[in-house]
C-alpha cells in the first residue's frame, strides 16, 4: 500500500482556505469534548455547592490526566503531518500503530500511580472529609478508565494529519450526545437506574469514549493509517517511540502545567470556602466552552504547518500562522467582553448561592479583558509543537504558568483575597502574551527559520 487513503494534501491551495476547512469541523468536535466537563458541572450543581465544590476539585487533576493525551495528539499530528509531507506513508503506518500501544501502556502507569495518591493530592489543594470522598468516587472510575477517555484523543490526531477533520469532529459529537443523555440516569438514579452521583458522571464519560474509541480504531484501519501487523510485530517500535515521545514528553508535560497552576489557583481559593473553589471550577468550564474556537483552530492549523514544513514551504508556514493569530485576538476579544457584559446571567445558570454567582461574576469581569493577549502565546505554542520544536513551547508555557503565574497567584490571594488573584491572572495574561508574541515573531522571521529547522 503505497498512499494512504482518504489523504489530503495541505502543501498546495490557499492556507486562509485550509485554516477554514480544518477548523469549522473541529468548532463542534472540541465543543463537544468541553462539553463532558460542562455537562458534568451543570448537572452536578444541582445536587448542591458541596457536590459542585467537589467536582471542581477534579477538574485540575482531570484537565492534567487530559493533557498528557494531548501530548500524546500533538506528537501524533506533528510525526505524521511532516511524514505525510514527505511522502513517507509506511513509517506514516507504523507510528501511528504503535501510538495505540504506547497511549495504553501511559494509561495503565497513570491509573497505577494516581489511584493510591488520591488523598495526598486532594488534601493537599485544600478537600476536606466532606468533599473528599466526594472527589474519589469520581476519580477512581475516572483513572480506570483513562484509556478509553484518551485512545479518541490520538486517534483523531492521526486522521488529522492526514487532512481529514470532519470525522474526529462526528465521532466527539456523537460521544458528547451519549454523554449528555446518559448522565442524568446515572447521576440522579432516574427511570429505575441506581443514584450513582458523581460516580455516574464519571462513568458516563467512560461509557461515551468507548464507542468514541471504538469508532476512531475501525475508521483508522479502514483508511490504512494503522497496520496490525505493527502492533503484534513491534518492528521497530523503539524508534516509533523515540519520535513520538520526543515531543509527546514536553508538550504533554506542558499542557499539565495549567493545571498545576489551576490547583495551586484552586488551593489558594480553598481558604476562603467552597463557593470561592465552586465558581472558580464553574468559571474555568464556561470560559473553556465560550474559547472552543482556538482550540479548534489550534488543532486545525497544527497539519497544515507541520506538512508544509515537511515539505520545506516555509512561507506556507508563516502564512497560516499569521492568519491563525489575527482571528485569535480578534475572537478573544470579543469572548472576553461577551463574558464580561453577561457574566451576572451566565453565573446564575450554575448556582442560586448569591458566593458563588458573585465570584463568578468578578472572575469575568477582572478576567475576560485579558483573553485577546493571553491566548496569542497558546497560538505560538501550537505553531512550535507542529513543526517539532516543542521545548520553544515549553519554556513559554512555563514561564507564564509556573515562574511568573505562582508567584503572582499567591501575592494577589495574601493582598487582595479572591479578587486579588484573578487581578493576578489577568496581568500574566497580558504581560506573557505581548512578551512571546514579540519574541516567537522575531524566532519564525526569515533569518531564524534555517536554525529552527536543524
Amino acid at each position: 500500500m503505497s498512499s494512504l487513503k482518504h489523504r489530503i494534501d495541505l502543501t498546495n491551495g490557499s492556507t486562509r482556505h485550509h485554516l477554514i476547512r480544518m477548523t469549522l469541523p473541529m468548532i463542534w468536535g472540541i465543543l463537544a469534548m468541553v462539553s463532558f466537563q460542562l455537562v458534568d458541572a451543570f448537572y452536578i450543581s444541582r445536587l448542591g455547592t458541596v457536590e459542585l465544590a467537589a467536582i471542581s476539585f477534579t477538574f485540575p487533576i482531570t484537565y492534567g490526566i487530559f493533557s498528557i493525551f494531548i501530548g500524546f495528539s500533538i506528537a501524533t499530528s506533528s510525526v505524521l503531518s511532516r511524514l505525510i509531507g514527505k511522502g513517507d506513508m509506511e513509517n506514516v503506518r507504523r507510528i501511528a500503530s504503535h501510538g495505540l500501544i504506547l497511549v495504553f501502556i501511559t494509561s495503565l502507569l497513570i491509573a497505577l500511580i494516581g489511584i493510591p495518591l488520591l488523598d495526598p493530592l486532594f488534601r493537599s489543594m485544600g478537600a476536606d472529609d466532606t468533599t473528599l470522598p466526594l472527589i474519589k468516587s469520581f476519580m477512581i472510575p475516572y483513572f480506570i478508565g483513562t484509556f478509553f477517555v484518551s485512545m479518541p484523543v490520538v486517534g483523531n490526531a492521526a486522521l488529522r494529519a492526514a487532512g481529514d477533520s470532519i470525522f474526529p469532529a462526528v465521532v466527539m459529537t456523537i460521544a458528547a450526545l451519549i454523554n449528555a443523555a446518559i448522565n442524568p440516569f446515572l447521576i440522579f438514579g432516574l427511570a429505575g437506574f441506581p443514584r450513582l452521583e458523581l460516580f455516574g458522571a464519571a462513568l458516563g464519560t467512560i461509557l461515551a469514549n468507548v464507542c468514541a474509541m471504538a469508532a476512531g480504531i475501525y475508521i483508522m484501519h479502514k483508511r490504512g493509517l494503522i497496520d496490525f501487523a505493527h502492533i503484534k510485530n513491534f518492528a521497530h517500535f523503539g524508534d516509533s517511540a523515540k519520535r513520538l515521545l520526543m515531543i509527546a514528553l514536553p508538550a504533554g508535560i506542558t499542557g499539565m502545567l495549567p493545571s498545576f497552576h489551576g490547583s495551586v489557583v484552586t488551593a489558594q481559593l480553598a481558604r476562603h470556602g467552597d463557593a470561592a473553589v465552586a465558581a472558580f471550577g464553574a468559571a474555568m468550564r464556561v470560559e473553556a466552552f465560550f474559547m472552543v474556537i482556538l482550540m479548534a483552530l489550534s488543532i486545525g492549523m497544527a497539519p497544515i504547518i507541520g506538512q508544509n514544513w515537511g515539505a520545506g514551504n516555509l512561507e506556507r508556514v508563516r502564512q497560516t500562522i499569521r492568519h491563525a493569530l489575527i482571528f485569535a485576538f480578534i475572537w478573544s476579544a470579543l469572548g472576553g467582553l461577551t463574558l464580561l457584559l453577561l457574566r451576572e446571567p451566565i453565573a446564575g445558570i450554575f448556582s442560586e448561592d448569591p458566593h458563588v454567582t458573585q465570584t463568578i461574576a468578578l472572575y469575568f469581569l477582572i478576567v475576560g479583558p485579558s483573553y485577546a493577549l493571553g491566548n496569542i502565546i497558546h497560538g505560538w505554542s501550537s505553531a512550535f509543537n507542529a513543526i517539532g520544536k516543542p521545548q520553544i513551547a515549553a519554556s513559554a508555557l512555563l514561564t507564564k504558568t509556573i515562574l511568573l503565574g505562582i508567584p503572582a497567584v499567591i501575592i494577589g490571594n495574601n493582598m487582595g483575597g479572591t479578587q486579588g488573584v484573578f487581578i493576578a491572572l489577568s496581568l500574566i495574561n497580558v504581560g506573557a502574551g505581548l512578551a512571546f508574541h514579540f519574541w516567537a515573531h522575531h524566532a519564525l522571521g526569515s533569518r531564524y527559520t534555517p536554525a529552527l529547522q536543524a
